[in-house]
């Protein structure tokens, strides 16, 4: 670690993640997986990609201290106010793109499903997969999940005893809805694999290259989606139950 540096080389990928937008789109651009697999050291994920440990946290230093100051800081933000984000920028997203991607694919494989049969035969059933999870984990965050979070989150800061979990605790929920972000966390690699990282034919139309900038910024999208779910929504939840108890 170099000297400047204020992050241990010990704290998890998830743990610098949950300080700032910064170190997300480090991880990000090295690829290093900070939503689904961020429990690891730092330090253990640099050495599995080749990475110098102590470059790499001088630059989350660095990108730390750039923070603008008008970042929203959402592990201080009220959970509320979270995940107004969440769903009305993530989730919106979502529903919005989705139904795109599955016209643009469709068209693309009319026209290129037999010549890129290796490239494209399987991300039909892998986006229809990852589209119909996605939508049914949505509505239960917003219809089950959320609510619950808010209304506990109110009657707290009201100084009322906080409400019985009908799921027993908030943590069962939570722990389902996580393992189905690891589910949507595999789609989005096996998409990433089969599309050589997203390589751009050299004879591919505009559609065809839309379909995999869409397919990028869908993956950008539901990483940071996910991180804000599990790494700082979930655990504060947690920590809230815990704590009015």
């Amino acid at each position: 670690m170099t000297p400047n540096s204020h992050l241990s080389p010990s704290l998890t990928v998830s743990e610098i993640a949950a300080q700032s937008l910064g170190a997300v789109r480090v991880f990000e651009r090295l690829g290093i997986d900070y939503c689904c697999g961020g429990k690891r050291p730092v330090e253990a994920a640099c050495r599995d990609f080749g990475l110098d440990a102590s470059a790499v946290l001088s630059e989350l230093d660095l990108a730390m201290a750039a923070r603008p100051a008008n970042e929203t800081d959402w592990s201080k933000a009220p959970l509320h106010s979270l995940i107004g984000h969440i769903v009305g920028t993530h989730h919106v997203y979502l529903r919005l793109e989705l139904p795109r991607l599955s016209q643009r694919l469709e068209k693309v494989m009319r026209v290129y499903g037999q010549r890129d049969n290796h490239t494209l035969a399987p991300l039909p059933a892998l986006l229809d997969g990852l589209r119909s999870e996605l939508e049914l984990h949505m509505r239960k965050e917003e219809m089950v999940l959320f609510p619950f979070i808010e209304k506990a989150e109110a009657a707290i800061h009201a100084g009322l005893p906080a409400p019985a979990a009908p799921f027993g605790s908030v943590a069962n929920p939570i722990a389902m809805m996580e393992q189905e972000h690891d589910g949507a966390g595999v789609a989005l690699r096996r998409m990433r694999e089969t599309t050589n990282n997203y390589a751009v034919p050299d004879y591919a139309c505009i559609t065809y290259r839309s379909l995999l900038e869409g397919l990028r910024e869908l993956e950008q999208d539901l990483h940071l989606h996910i991180h804000l779910e599990n790494n700082i929504l979930f655990p504060r939840a947690i920590a809230m139950e815990k704590a009015n108890r």
